[in-house]
């Protein structure tokens, strides 16, 4: 995700700033492999790591998987490394390359399924990031960085000349703006959920929009619209291009004039794009996240072996395999933009090509933004109930307002995220709000572009939410609610959308005279229909809140209990639980 900051990050040693202390840092790793190996970068100057020729009969063998766009590039490498007899402890180093998409190997990382390789080479640091997060069962550890690509809008001349390329520069926002203006300039992408490029270009889209008024609902939809020229991988993408210049293939309505993509892309394209039909690259003027290919072992490595991996990335940084990754279209110093990549890309001056790459996008950032993206792909029905019994009038320290309050302004940012045909309503509840119900409905689930008197669906839920306010000596009537609320969230089943019932409460349940727990789990099982899901997603707030509780009720449903200890952390959770239904959903 463009993580380097130094001029020696690539390879083993580097250094990476990045803050999060859940990730062991490129020089710690470095240590640890070579701790492994008994030894130190000593070993390599000692001959430990030697060259030799009597080193065929009993090569180590090392399988590594790499991101399809720079594995010939490290096929290329590893059968040069084969050809000079390239040697660790006075054994040839054989490295076998195979490409596999870097979502799949996450996936299965994830899922705990040892992948056919002991080293890794993904497109971005942040299918590491994700594995790492989590704590999977199996152990990924980054040693280094290969190479760099920084992302763009690449177009086919005719489209990046009708936007003034290369004189003119955009911010992300005005370019995918200008590119998506009627039907005359057509955009695609990859997927976020699959694509590192995607997710990336996409949350620095939505941190632009950020810094203007109405910028939620403005990247919304433009990534609703932007959904509809989705291909499944970066592959799929640059086929969505026409390979010629004739009218017949840019006049195709299936055919994009624009993609987002890498540096490397483009310049693999253009290597073997017919005359006349190569691309032209916009670099965004407020940054291009990079893609950054770091290297990285899987699970436990031998000796053998991890001596044998630091002394195939040491033989990467080698003057002539430095050269070799230029010559497939990539970047090897964060100082320097290599002139022969940036124009076989289809850079060219004044576009900024040479800006340094902005800062990372936070992992809350990369999860808001795909929790953004599943909804406005699928579009979504979701019931928001909102605990309103009187301990929501609780101040939350150093605020200096009340948990209500916090949250109040945590749902108008979700609700900022939502496109006009998404479907959202609001419940609240507290104890005998409505007679003998502990629930009350303030605004029905509807269609948020919806014209009604006095204004659009999501006025009315605006208003709805700045309104809400504890009930004065109100108890916590959770589990009536909790069932009556699902109830009608599944008897009001939408296909086609992904369906989910989102309850924010701040305390257990305090209605003595409601159903038990036990009760409310089997009569949520028995609603519950794999064919219309509809999970239940459950967010404890507070310290008075059961998260534990929450997450056995919610479970039920195939959803999920959450827990903040903030009322604000409320949107980015939320987001986050949705993503997770609805990669469970696609299951």
């Amino acid at each position: 995700m463009g993580r380097h900051s130094l001029p020696d990050q690539y390879g083993a040693g580097g250094s990476d700033p990045r803050p999060r202390a859940r990730l062991r840092t490129v020089a710690v790793a470095t240590v640890l492999v070579l701790t492994i190996a008994g030894g130190t970068a000593g070993a390599v100057k000692s001959g430990l790591l030697s060259f030799g020729s009597s080193c065929q009969d009993d090569p180590v063998r090392l399988e590594l998987a790499a991101s399809p766009d720079i594995a010939p590039a490290l096929t290329a490498a590893a059968q040069q490394a084969r050809r000079s007899d390239i040697t660790s402890d006075g054994r040839c180093v054989a490295v076998t390359v195979t490409a596999r998409d870097s979502y799949k190997v996450a996936d299965a990382l994830a899922a705990g399924k040892k992948p056919d390789a002991q080293l890794w080479v993904p497109d971005s640091d942040l299918w590491i990031d994700r594995i790492t997060a989590d704590n999977g069962p199996i152990d990924v550890t980054p040693v280094g960085a290969v190479a760099s690509t920084p992302i763009g809008v690449a177009m086919v001349p005719t489209a990046a000349k009708s936007l003034g390329w290369p004189k003119k520069t955009y911010s992300w926002l005005d370019l995918v703006g200008a590119a998506m203006q009627g039907d005359s300039l057509r955009l695609g992408a990859a997927d976020p959920a699959r694509s590192a490029a995607g997710l990336l270009a996409l949350t620095q889209l939505g941190t632009a929009a950020a810094g203007h008024k109405g910028g939620d609902t403005q990247a919304a939809a433009m990534m609703k619209t932007l959904s509809q020229r989705t291909s499944d991988s970066d592959s799929q993408v640059v086929d969505t291009l026409p390979r010629d210049s004739s009218g017949t293939e840019l006049g195709n309505p299936k055919r994009n004039q624009a993609v987002v993509l890498s540096e490397q892309a483009a310049y693999s394209y253009n290597a073997s794009a017919d005359s006349g039909s190569s691309l032209d690259m916009f670099y965004p003027k407020d940054g291009s996240p990079r893609l950054d290919y770091p290297f990285a072992t899987v699970d436990d490595l031998s000796t053998d072996e991890s001596r044998a991996a630091l002394r195939f990335i040491n033989y990467l940084r080698q003057p002539a395999q430095l050269r070799l990754l230029e010559k497939y279209g990539f970047r090897t110093s964060d100082e320097e933009a290599p002139k022969t990549v940036v124009a076989g890309a289809g850079g060219s001056s004044p576009q900024p090509y040479a800006e340094s790459a902005p800062q990372p996008a936070s992992d809350v950032a990369l999860q808001e933004t795909l929790g953004t993206w599943t909804i406005t792909v699928q579009s979504a029905r979701i019931t928001t109930v909102v605990d309103a019994s009187s301990s929501m009038s609780e101040p939350v320290p150093g605020t200096g307002q009340s948990r209500m309050d916090v949250t109040k302004g945590s749902l108008l940012q979700a609700l900022a995220t939502f496109t006009p045909d998404d479907e959202i309503g609001l419940w609240e509840f507290s104890t005998k709000l409505d007679g003998a119900k502990d629930y009350r409905v303030l605004v029905p689930t509807e269609r948020l572009g919806d014209q009604k008197a006095g204004g659009t669906q999501r006025d009315r839920l605006s208003a709805a939410f700045s309104a809400l306010e504890p009930v004065p000596h109100g108890a916590t009537g959770l589990y009536d609610t909790t069932l009556a609320a699902y109830k009608a969230a599944t008897s009001s089943y939408a296909k086609g959308k992904f369906n989910a019932l989102v309850i924010l409460t701040d305390g257990v349940n305090q209605d003595p005279g409601s159903i038990s727990r036990p009760d409310l789990i089997t009569q949520l099982q028995k609603l519950t229909n794999p064919a219309r899901p509809v999970p239940l997603i459950m967010i404890a707030v507070g310290p008075d809140a059961d998260r534990s509780e929450a997450e056995q009720i919610a479970e039920a449903t195939g959803g999920s209990g959450q827990s903040v200890s903030n009322p604000s952390q409320i949107q980015s959770v939320m987001l986050k639980a949705i993503v997770a239904a609805g990669s469970k959903g696609d299951d």
